[in-house]
């Protein structure tokens, strides 16, 4: 349990945020980087990718030595992409461009992410982290409750995961600046109307000061 010393004035609107956020119990929480490869990067990723990368890996550090596990959920599929059917619009695409296969370098986690210690890695088939993956198996067997979303993109796998893990009843964070939508009006309006209803949507600067809290 984390223990927040306030001032005594009003909070502010991050202020409040973190007193709801203050009761995470990190050692039931996984942070998941979601699509953080090239390929994903590449055609959805931010201009500034190496800031974005940089403060995900801030995120990684900060929140490992909190005690909190670490995941990285990766999209691939096998060769001749099998698991793609003709009449799936969101990945036939894939498909034929005959990118996203599994052991290429295009389904590498970014180098500045890649996995280090106790961090693990999942392989999803789908937009969500839940589909054609064991994530949830996992993060039960580890008793995970708490999760905190990043990744790209917002309209993509952000938001297909969230929905998954509300409805599995898992406790929801979101990562407002660690998630990217090449669509930025998009990606204002899920954070704000969408995602805010089944989640948390904390800055990550609001995110650090919980786990720099807990340790």
């Amino acid at each position: 349990m984390i223990l927040v010393n306030r001032p005594a004035a009003e909070p502010d609107m991050e202020e409040a945020t973190l007193t709801r956020a203050e009761d995470v119990d990190l050692s039931r929480t996984a942070l998941l980087l979601m699509d953080c490869q090239p390929t994903v990067l590449a055609g959805y990723g931010p201009d500034d990718e190496a800031g974005y990368l940089d403060g995900l890996q801030a995120v990684r550090e900060a929140s490992a030595r909190a005690g909190c596990q670490v995941i990285h959920v990766v999209t691939a599929f096998r060769a001749g992409h099998p698991e793609v059917a003709p009449s799936n619009a969101a990945f036939v695409g894939v498909r034929d461009a005959a990118v996203l296969v599994e052991n290429t370098p295009g389904t590498e986690i970014h180098s500045v992410l890649a996995p280090v210690g106790g961090d693990l890695v999942v392989t999803k088939r789908r937009i969500s982290a839940f589909a054609g993956s064991d994530l949830d198996m996992l993060l039960r067997a580890k008793g995970i409750a708490t999760l905190v979303l990043a990744g790209v993109t917002t309209s993509g796998v952000v938001l297909s995961t969230t929905r998954a893990a509300a409805d599995l009843d898992y406790r929801l964070l979101v990562l407002r600046d660690g998630c990217h939508d090449p669509d930025t009006a998009v990606h204002q309006m899920l954070m704000d109307s969408v995602l805010s209803t089944q989640a948390e949507v904390v800055d990550i600067s609001t995110w650090l000061r919980v786990v720099d809290t807990g340790r």
